[in-house]
């Protein structure tokens, strides 16, 4: 797997020479799956796919990447109106989904011999990206903007990287880094490398839901070959280009029929969402939005490079876009953790509020099997005096235990 192609106008271009199509859309890595079944054997995670990818398993922190799990959480059908999974992310070796594409692209780079690897990122992909460098023994470039506050860079400087705060348009950065000539293999938020890797999100989705049919697991993930639908948060579009990548190619494997491909639905935070705009109002391209604050400012990105691609992957599986404010993303936040005991960041939270709004609106009906992708843990997220807490001397520690559990 040498090839990179546009899936939009079909032009070719060698993997490593460039990562966005002439006509202006990303490139990602051509497959062939004509011959792919299921695989057999010791292999987990982001390898166990590896006839799929577009480099050999590595070892290190790399070969922990993907193999997460899915959890049935049936405490949280009511709230969000469907049988519902979650495909937890936090699982991960630096708690997010995007240790799936740092896992491939870095390895991809060691094999080419790249000495350097980077990415624009002042988050989950910057301390993902640095993390596999590390583990690689590869070098790594993080370009954050100038005001990132102390304890990201604190998060991200733990592995080492060389981090450059770059003052300007700090949005620029993404397309100024694929088109400078540079030693450093950039793996940006939908690179074809880091596409690769995380369509293994939606491959194990998949599987899980084959493997419970045939084991006859009904309990657990019943007799479907794979959920009714994906609803994953929105940033840039690389994530849900690379679970429709995943769709495709078990469609060409024949796992997938057209009756059994999943919808794939996408959620964006109110403030910043140029994709559901498109979505709402016909359009064939994303274009750029004045992006306002967010709580899910992890994915308020206003001019997502693979936008008008999420959009296409939405129409093809016969999907959606929709947006949800705050309000709808505190309440989401709270009770998957109150109800489910999960952890999550906000821009994961977007997805179960999201949810919410598409089985209100009849999208999505109470009998759906429907994966919601807990994209990253909630653990960076906390603020130490969020939760109140009551002081009890020890003398009055039985009287008032007794008082609680009345």
């Amino acid at each position: 797997m040498t090839t990179l192609v546009c899936y939009a106008c079909g032009a070719t271009a060698p993997l490593g020479e460039r990562k966005r199509c002439s006509c202006g859309e990303p490139l990602w890595v051509e497959t062939d799956a004509s011959d792919f079944s299921w695989p057999d054997g010791p292999l987990r995670g982001v390898w166990r796919y590896s006839d799929l990818l577009p480099v050999s398993a590595t070892s290190g922190v790399a070969a922990a990447a993907g193999g997460t799990p899915l959890v049935r959480t049936p405490a949280l059908d009511e709230f969000v109106g469907c049988r519902l999974y979650c495909k937890d992310e936090s699982e991960n070796p630096t708690g997010t989904f995007k240790d799936r594409g740092s896992a491939v692209g870095v390895a991809w780079a060691e094999a080419n011999d790249r000495e350097w690897v980077g990415t624009v990122s002042h988050g989950n992909m910057a301390i993902s990206t640095a993390a596999h460098a590390a583990g690689a023994g590869l070098n790594a470039l993080v370009l954050v903007p100038e005001d990132v506050p102390a304890p990201r860079l604190a998060a991200i400087g733990q592995y080492d990287p060389e981090i450059l705060r770059v003052s300007g348009d700090y949005g620029r950065l993404y397309y100024e880094t694929l088109a400078t000539e540079s030693p450093v293999e950039f793996v940006n938020s939908d690179t074809p490398l880091r596409v690769a890797g995380q369509k293994t999100t939606a491959l194990e989705i998949c599987e899980a839901f084959t493997r419970g049919a045939r084991e006859a697991r009904s309990e657990l993930l019943g007799e479907q070959l794979a959920p009714d639908a994906i609803v994953l948060p929105t940033s840039s579009g690389g994530h849900a280009s690379a679970a429709w990548k995943a769709l495709r190619e078990l469609r060409e494997a024949g796992l997938l029929d057209a009756e059994s491909v999943p919808r794939l639905y996408l959620v964006q935070a109110a403030a910043c969402d140029p994709i559901a705009t498109a979505f709402r109002e016909g359009a064939d391209e994303v274009s750029p939005v004045e992006g306002g604050e967010t709580i899910a400012y992890s994915i308020a990105n206003a001019d997502p490079p693979s936008g008008t691609r999420a959009l296409a992957a939405v129409r093809d599986t016969d999907g959606a876009v929709v947006s949800v404010p705050d309000d709808d993303i505190r309440l989401a936040k709270r009770r998957l953790a109150t109800e489910a005991g999960f952890c999550v960041e906000a821009a994961s939270a977007t997805a179960f509020a999201g949810i919410r709004r598409l089985t209100d609106a009849g999208e999505l009906a109470a009998d759906d099997s429907v994966v919601a992708v807990v994209t990253g843990t909630g653990f960076r997220e906390l603020d130490a005096d969020s939760t109140a807490t009551e002081l009890v001397e020890l003398a009055d520690l039985s009287e008032r235990l007794d008082a609680v559990t009345e």
